[in-house]
Formats: structure tokens, C-alpha cells, sequence
């Protein structure tokens, strides 16, 4: 498959390089290869803006972008725009740079750019990447469309046929196939594939996937195994290091997870979410200097990114508490009050950092006074992090704020995406000796679960089986053991499945909830229809087992 110069033509490109000479070269370059759709950006924040508004086929990069009040390197702006989800997964990102440094090239590398171009290079060079990265582009287009049109099964069936036709990315999409396949929650077919390619040849991709899938199907010590054997082999596949870093942390093991991580920064020294990542193990092991080192260099690197997280400034706070180190604290929190976007993030940030200071001299009174604030703070904000939140939990639980204790954790369960569910938010009130609040917040969580169980009904009566499914998970995820919750999401899964077609995660989601019906009320009057129903779903749709 050749790209032509006519398909060039088509093409749109930002370059991002504060140079106006390079700038002009690359014009003249693209121009070249008949690629005239041509934007500009000087810095991070313009082509934040500019990529916020559309998106491009093409992403010309320049590693230095300047430092001081000019922004972000090339690789702080990669790492925000793939985490923000700022470029579709069909972008192309090419990174330019002149820089020989080692750990900068492998720190971009890590972030996968499409291909890295280091100066100086011809027109005939950067046409024939653009070419090459193009003509891959278009073997895993239909599937990365499929994607992000949601059928992620119709898209893992298009990468398995586009295998078939294009031989030489049959790696690549088998990889592709994989993720998705683990995206999904299929960790065991995601494995399976991984286990494939490494009989074939002994790729590192496929050896973390591997450990991916082990560690997503709670294998961890098969997880550890795999990651230190693949590490050994690839002492720079950089992702390897975070996932051992998990292993060792679920084994409450943050001695040696901190460990494994300041080896990674040793080598790529410049991902932001891995030091920030250090820091906080660091915390947990008991080494406050070094999660202090940690969060002073995320704050450094960070400075000039348009995602700025407040909560660096907190954890740094936190660190500089646990060190005696006052009045290091109090400039900190300084800095964040004059450099930060007034807001209630910022509020709650900074009234948590403040009571930390103010229990740390004894002033009981004022921490409780910043404790009430951060709780009205974390009432009118919808962006602060599980971790600060349960945080503001223990402290108010440690000051007798009952009501504020209870309005957070109710805030945190509420929250689909916390990553916790009632039973854990019982658990951390049982933990403190605190049952009656525990109760309370669960006879909340089941008051709002009929109320949802009531929207989902009006949902379903008006057509929206959809939607009505999705607010049946809502209320799962706050009464996770309740009865008439559990006979409510299985029937409406069965009812989206019958009328949309199969959905493995969902098909998932009705078999968990007719095993822990069974477990409680074998008896009950809704089970076997409902597992007749489940088994002609199956056999409607082809589904194997």
C-alpha cells in the first residue's frame, strides 16, 4: 500500500516548535510532499488550545520547547496529551529533535510517538516517515474507528481480518486485539493472544502484556515473576518497572516498590506520572526525603503544564510535614495560592494542607476550622482525587467531624469511578471504631439506590434500555449486596442484550449478579427464569461456553 503525493494533499499537520526558522523549513519540507494543510503552534499551552479544538492527521513536535515562561518540553506535552485524551489514537506524533541525550530520547520513546526524527534531517526523510507512518494509519483505521464508535468486539474482529491481509503489522494488530481485549475485561483472552506472540518471537510489548493480564486476574506473584524475568531482559522497557512496582505494592511491600521505581527515574527521568508515582510510594514506605525529592521535581516539570494538579503541592505539604520541615510547608502552600486558578479544587487543597499544619503545632481548633472548609470545598468541586478525599475522611474522622466524614465518603461512593465501593467505605468507619457512621451512610446509600432503581424504571418504560442499565449499575455500585438491586441489573442487562445485541462486559456483570443471587436466595422466585433467560441470550449470539 503506497501513499501518493495526491493523498498527501489531504493531509492536515500542526507543527509545535518555537523556532521560526524551523518552523519555515518544516512549511517548505511538507510542502514538498503536497501536504499544504499546514497550523502552527509556539509552545505546550497554544497547542493544547489548538488540539482542545480539532484534531489533526499529523503532529510535528519539537522536543525543545523552550523553558522558563516559554512551556512544556515535547515529551511533558506527549504525556498530557495522551493522558487527557487530547489525540485520537490514529494521530500521528512525530517528535523532531537534536538533543542526544539518552535519557530525554528513551523518556520520549516510552510515551510511543508514532517515530522520532533527530535533526538534521532532509525533506526525502521526513516524507518517507510521514509516508511510512500513513500507510500503517491506514491498516488499523476501520478497527480504531470501530472503537471509538463503541463497539470495541467489531473492532476486535476487524483487527483479527486485518491480520489476515496485511501480514506485515500482524504483530501490531495481535497486539491491538490484545488490549482490547483486556479493555474489556476479557484478561483471559488478552493473555492468551500475549502467550501466542511470545512463542513466536520474545517481544517485550508482549511479555507486559502479559503481566498485565496476569496481575488484572490477581496472579501476582505469577505478575512479579514475569516482570523481573522481562526487565532483566529489558532494563528499558519503563512500563515493566511500574507494573512490578504494583506487584510489590500489593504485597505491601513499598520498600522494595520504591526501590523499583527510583531505578526507573534513573533511567527516564522525566515522566511526570512516575515520579509523582515515586513520591507516593515513598510516603508509604516512611522515607519523607525522598518522596520531598520526588514531588519537588513533579512540581518543577509540571509547572508550565495546562493540567497543573493542585495535589502536588498537598503531597509535597505532606512530605515536608512528616520532615519537620515547617517552614518549607508554609512556602509551599504559598506558592499554590499565588500560582494556582482560584477555584474549589484549590480551596480544598488548600484547607487540607493548612489543617495539616495547624494539627502538626497543636492548634486543634484552626485544623478543624480548615477541615469544615475543605469539606464545603470538596461539596462544590467535582476534580479532586479519591486519595485527598478519603484523606479529608480520616482527618475529619480523627476531629469528631461525623457530618463531614460522612458527606465526603458519601461523595467518594457516589462516584463511579473512585474505585470504591460501599462495603470499602463501610470498612474505613468500621476500621475507626466509628459503626454508627457506618450505618448511617449505608442506610443513605440504600435510600439512593431505590431512588435509582425508580429512574431506572422511567427509563426503560420510555424506550432508553440503555440508560436504564446504566442507572441500574449506579445503584449496584452503591447497595453491591442488595437483593433487589442485584434481580433489577440482571434483568435489565438481559433486556439491553436482547435488544442491542451481545456485550461481553455486561454478559459479565448479569452472570457475577445470578451467582451471588444463588449464593443468598436459591430460592428466589426471579433466579431460574432469569438463568433461562441468561443461557437463550448465549445461544442467540454464538457466545462459546
Amino acid at each position: 500500500m503506497k501513499v501518493t503525493m495526491q493523498e498527501n494533499s489531504q493531509l492536515s499537520v500542526l507543527v509545535i516548535d518555537p523556532n521560526p526558522g524551523m518552523r519555515s523549513n518544516l512549511q517548505n519540507m511538507l510542502n514538498a510532499a503536497n501536504i499544504h494543510k499546514i497550523e502552527y503552534a509556539v509552545n505546550s499551552g497554544t497547542a493544547i488550545r489548538q488540539l482542545t479544538r480539532r484534531g489533526y492527521d499529523i503532529v510535528l513536535c519539537e522536543y525543545d520547547l523552550g523553558t522558563g515562561a516559554e512551556g512544556q518540553d515535547g515529551q511533558q506535552l506527549l504525556e498530557d496529551l495522551r493522558h487527557h485524551r487530547l489525540i485520537a489514537p490514529w494521530s500521528i506524533f512525530i517528535m523532531l529533535t537534536s538533543e542526544a541525550v539518552y535519557g530525554k530520547v528513551i523518556g520520549a520513546a516510552e510515551l510511543a510517538p508514532t517515530d522520532y526524527i533527530l535533526k538534521p534531517f532532509t525533506a526525502e526523510t521526513l516524507g518517507a516517515r510521514i509516508a511510512r507512518a500513513v500507510e500503517r494509519r491506514a491498516v488499523f483505521l476501520p478497527s480504531w474507528q470501530l472503537l471509538a464508535q463503541g463497539n470495541a468486539q467489531e473492532a476486535i474482529r476487524s483487527a483479527a481480518a486485518a491480520e489476515i491481509a496485511h501480514p506485515r503489522y500482524a504483530l501490531e494488530l495481535a497486539r491491538l486485539r490484545a488490549e482490547l481485549h483486556a479493555n474489556l475485561g476479557e484478561h483471559g483472552e488478552a493473555e492468551e493472544i500475549y502467550r501466542k506472540v511470545l512463542a513466536f518471537k520474545p517481544l517485550g510489548w508482549a511479555g507486559l502484556g502479559l503481566a498485565r493480564a496476569e496481575f488484572a486476574l490477581s496472579r501476582v506473584e505469577e505478575a512479579r515473576a514475569t516482570l523481573q524475568a522481562l526487565v532483566a531482559a529489558n532494563p528499558r522497557l519503563m512500563a515493566g518497572y511500574d507494573l512490578l512496582a504494583r506487584c510489590h505494592e500489593a504485597a505491601g511491600n513499598h520498600a522494595q516498590a520504591q526501590k523499583i521505581l527510583e531505578e526507573a527515574v534513573a533511567i527516564s527521568p522525566h515522566m511526570v506520572r512516575r515520579l509523582r508515582k515515586l513520591g507516593e510510594v515513598a510516603l508509604e514506605a516512611g522515607d519523607a526525603a525522598s518522596a520531598e525529592k520526588s514531588f519537588k521535581q513533579v512540581l518543577a516539570k509540571a509547572r508550565h503544564s495546562e493540567f497543573r494538579d493542585p495535589e502536588d503541592h498537598v503531597r509535597l505539604v505532606s512530605a515536608l510535614v512528616k520532615r519537620g520541615d515547617l517552614p518549607g510547608a508554609t512556602g509551599v502552600l504559598r506558592d499554590l495560592e499565588h500560582s494556582m486558578k482560584a477555584g474549589p479544587e484549590l480551596d480544598a487543597c488548600l484547607a487540607v494542607s493548612n489543617a495539616a499544619l495547624h494539627e502538626v503545632v497543636g492548634n486543634r481548633a484552626a485544623a478543624l476550622a480548615d477541615l469544615q472548609d475543605a469539606v464545603a470545598a470538596v461539596r462544590a468541586s467535582g476534580g479532586l482525587s479519591t486519595a485527598l478525599k478519603l484523606g479529608l475522611v480520616r482527618a475529619c474522622l480523627d476531629h469528631r467531624l461525623d457530618k463531614g466524614a460522612q458527606e465526603v465518603m458519601m461523595a467518594v461512593v457516589n462516584d463511579v469511578n473512585s474505585g470504591v465501593s460501599s462495603q470499602g467505605a463501610l470498612a474505613l468507619f468500621a476500621e475507626a471504631g466509628r459503626r454508627d457512621l457506618a450505618d448511617g451512610v449505608q442506610a443513605q446509600l440504600k435510600a439512593q439506590a431505590q431512588i435509582l432503581l425508580g429512574v431506572a424504571d422511567e427509563k426503560r418504560n420510555m424506550g432508553d434500555v440503555r440508560g436504564a442499565v446504566q442507572t441500574l449499575v449506579e445503584a449496584l455500585h452503591m447497595a453491591p449486596s442488595n437483593l433487589q438491586v442485584m434481580v433489577a441489573v440482571a434483568g435489565g442487562v438481559l433486556r439491553q442484550i436482547n435488544e442491542l445485541g451481545w456485550d461481553h462486559p455486561l454478559g459479565e456483570l448479569c452472570f457475577a449478579q445470578l451467582e451471588k443471587i444463588r449464593a443468598i436466595d436459591a430460592e428466589h422466585p426471579r433466579l431460574e427464569s432469569l438463568e433461562l433467560e441468561y443461557l437463550a441470550m448465549r445461544k442467540k449470539y454464538g457466545i462459546a461456553g
